[in-house]
This record gives structure tokens, sequence and C-alpha cells, in this order.
């Protein structure tokens, strides 16, 4: 209960950063390791005696991972304590980090990397939003304690290519994983200082069946997107199988909460439209960062000849968007709806993706894609924290590990989606036609999250 007396008017005491510290380290190393193997294509692929799609899927399977457990570990944190889930989880990343350092080959890559860190990542992520909600309690404070985590994470995602580009001229791609492994224990010792609010309840029933079934059904959605590639039947298949495992997963909980049974996912957290429409917004500002992430590098790399570096350099206009717009998450919350900050993040973003069209069109250059990514930066900067502070806010403490637990799945279904997507589109055929259609479809995306937008209510703030 630290956080609550550390909390004050003219900003987090040091009790309040020693706290918020290891939170927004946590979520910056898990976005990091989302977007850093973007500029890696090449020399993992040569390394391993592997392909630019081989790579994608283990970006991808990464991101899926994620989304699929992301439920069941929010809901793991009121059994086992947010505090323990926290440190289960980045143990795990980090013995998933070491073993992707030392991968001989794709298969062993895969399983260190997309799914050891991914599973690792599922758990450790929601108690960070849980213990913030928890925490910080008054609008002020959490919306500040959320714009320092979510400006870590999308300098994660953003500096990722940059800080693997370096790395991995420097020494190699293998370094870049040993990176992770470190932070990981730098986040452990400082965790030390953190306490969990609410007592965790062992006795509480946890839903097998309701969490086997939602994880089936997005692996299977995001899976089928992976096959339009190859097979547009599979493809089909997969899809039409994902639409129905989840339909089942929603009849299976509807039946539990019939009987009086706690199921995995209260229906409840579907009946809130402002919580709804956030989350429509968390999904299409994720998909669209991760995609244009994997789309430029990609084709950086593999059409215009760029090595890792340089690639990741060129990043660093999106990173800096990012950090400017969300470190002034506080003032600008202080001064405008969260419906407006959305909306506008959303107008520039798409402003952004139609700079790289047009302006890598015209201009040969490399720094031609230098406006446009500032430009996504700013704007997913702007709307990263509001999405999030509009969707934790609209519940109780008790269905915090819920919501939680959704909000973050929805948000990496959102991070596989636009990787998965675009990838697909791009990696079919690596030139410049394959380029400017990635990017219109992640501008729909764009268009699509406008609007659910536009739809939150116009009051100033949301409920506490």
């Amino acid at each position: 209960m630290a956080g609550r007396a550390a909390e004050g008017a003219s900003g987090p005491a040091p009790t309040a950063r020693r706290i918020l510290a290891p939170l927004a380290l946590a979520q910056f190393i898990c976005s990091f390791a989302g977007s850093n193997m973007n500029v890696m294509i090449n020399d993992i692929s040569e390394d391993l005696d592997t392909t630019v799609q081989g790579v994608q899927v283990a970006i991808t399977i990464f991101l899926l991972v994620m989304a699929a457990l992301m439920i069941p570990g929010g809901k793991l944190t009121d059994t086992w304590g947010r505090k323990r889930c926290l440190v289960a989880g980045l143990l795990i990343y980090g013995v998933g980090a070491v073993l992707s350092a030392v991968a001989p080959g794709l298969g062993v890559l895969i399983l260190g990397n997309s799914v050891l860190e991914g599973v690792g990542t599922a758990l450790l992520i929601p108690p960070v939003y849980i213990l913030t909600t928890l925490l910080f309690t008054d609008t002020a404070s959490r919306a500040r304690a959320f714009g320092a985590i979510m400006a870590m994470g999308g300098v994660g995602a953003a500096a990722g290519p940059l800080i693997g580009g370096l790395i991995t001229s420097a020494i190699s791609w293998r370094a870049a994983f040993v990176f992770q492994a470190l932070v990981i224990v730098v986040i452990v010792l400082l965790s030390r200082h953190i306490d969990d609010p609410l007592p965790p309840d062992p006795a509480r029933p946890f839903d097998t069946v309701g969490a086997v079934l939602s994880a089936a059904g997005l692996v299977l959605l995001v899976t089928g997107i992976l096959a339009v590639d190859d097979n547009g039947w599979l493809a089909l298949g997969l899809l039409l199988a994902g639409a129905l495992v989840l339909a089942g997963f929603f009849a299976w909980v509807r039946r539990r909460e019939r009987s009086g049974r706690e199921a995995l996912l209260s229906t409840d957290l579907f009946r809130d439209r402002t919580s709804n429409l956030g989350l429509v917004t968390q999904n299409a500002q994720w998909l669209m960062l991760m995609g244009v992430s994997f789309t430029v590098a990609a084709y950086l790399q593999v059409v215009r000849g760029y090595d890792a570096v340089e690639t990741g350099v060129i990043f660093t206009a999106a990173t800096l968007g990012i950090l400017a717009s969300s470190l002034a998450a506080e003032k600008l919350a202080r001064r405008r709806a969260q419906r407006t900050l959305i909306m506008a993040g959303f107008v520039v973003t798409l402003v952004g993706i139609a700079a790289l069209l047009v302006l890598v069109a015209r201009q040969p250059g490399a720094w031609a894609f230098a406006p446009g990514l500032l430009l996504i930066g700013l704007g997913l900067g702007v709307m990263l924290t509001p999405s999030v502070n509009v969707v934790q806010s609209c519940f109780p403490e008790t269905q915090q590990g819920e919501i939680s637990g959704l909000s973050r799945s929805v948000s990496n279904l959102g991070s596989s989606l636009g990787t998965a997507v675009a990838g697909t589109i791009l990696v079919a055929g690596l030139t410049k036609g394959a380029y400017a259609v990635a990017m219109a479809a992640l501008a729909v995306v764009g268009l699509g999250g406008l609007t659910a937008a536009a739809l939150l209510p116009r009051t100033g703030r949301p409920r506490a």
C-alpha cells in the first residue's frame, strides 16, 4: 500500500518512483522484444539458415502466445497474487532470453523467444496494469503512472529496432537476447520494493476449459491470417475454426455463469460500452504500431539493402515521437478529454502513414521515412495512455484482474495481427507495390480505430 501513500499533486514521491520503475521497465522489455527482431531479419535468417518468412513466423508466434495467454495470466493473479505472477513471469522470460541467445536453429529460437518469452510476458504484464490501477487511485496520479508505463512500452517498441540494430551490428543478434536477460535481472531486483495491495486467494477456482478454448481460438485466427499467402483454403478453414472455437468459448462462459460458477472471463466486462470502444482503440493502436514497424523494417532491409543499424537509426524518429507525447500524458490528461486525445492520436497517426506512402514513393533516400515515423510516434504516444486509462477505470478493484488480462490480450492480439497482416502482404511480394498495399491496409485499421474513438462518451474523464 506504499504506492497509495506516496501519491501527491506535485509529482510522484520517491516511494512511488521505486514502485513504478520496475513496472515501467517490465513493459519496456516486453515491447522491445516484440520489435527488436525486425532489424535482425537478414542476420538471423543467414545465421540459422532460414528465410524472412521464418523470422516473421517467430515474431508472430511470440506476439500470439502473449495474446492467447494474457486472459488466463490476468486471472491467475487473483489466485497466485499479483507480485508472485510478476516475478514468475520475469523468471520464465529470462530463461527464454538465454535460450534464444544460444539457439542453434529456428526451432530453438521459437521455443526460447516465441514460447517461453511469450508465456513469461503473459504472466508479468497483467500484474503491471493491475498494480498500477490499485496503487495509484486518483485520476491524476494514475494518468501519471500509466503515462510512464505506456511511454516505456512505446519507446521499447519504437526503439527496439535501433537498440537491436546497434547491438547486432556491434556484436551479434544473439547479444540482443543477452541484453534482455540482463534487464530482467534488474527488474527482479527492483521489484523487491513492490507490496501486493490485495492478498491472493488460492481457493479461487480457475476455469481451465475456458483458458484452453480462448487460447485455441486466438491461435487459430492468427494462424489463418499467416496461411493466406500459402494456401487460401487452409487459411479460410483456420479462420472459420477459430471463430467457432471462440463462439464455443463464450457459450462455455455463459453456461458457467448461469450455473453460479466463476468463469475465465465475466460477460459483464463486455456490457460497458465505453470499455468496449476503448478496447477497439487499443487493438487498432498496437496493430498499427507493430504493423508499421515490421513493414518498414523488412522493406528497408530486404528491398533497399540496409543493414540492422541503419534500419534502427531510421526508427529513431518514431522513438522520439512516442517518448515526447507519452511523457506529456499527465499534462494532456488534465487539459483534454480522453476521447479528444484518442481521436487526435489516430488523426496524427493516419497523417504519418500517408506521409510514409507519399514521401517514400517520391524520394529514394532513407530519410523520406523520418517525417512519417515521427508523426506515427507522436500520434500513438498521445493515445496509448488514455485508451488504457479509459478501459481500466471502468471497473472496480474486484475486476481488475479480469479486465487487465482482457485489455492486454486485445492489445497483444493487435500486435500479432499487425505483424501477421502487414507481414503477409509484404512477404508475399517484397516490392514497392506490396509496401504500399501493406501501409494502406494499416491506414484502414486506423480509420476503424478513429471511428471507435469518435463514439466514446464526451465526458471529460473516465470513471475512477
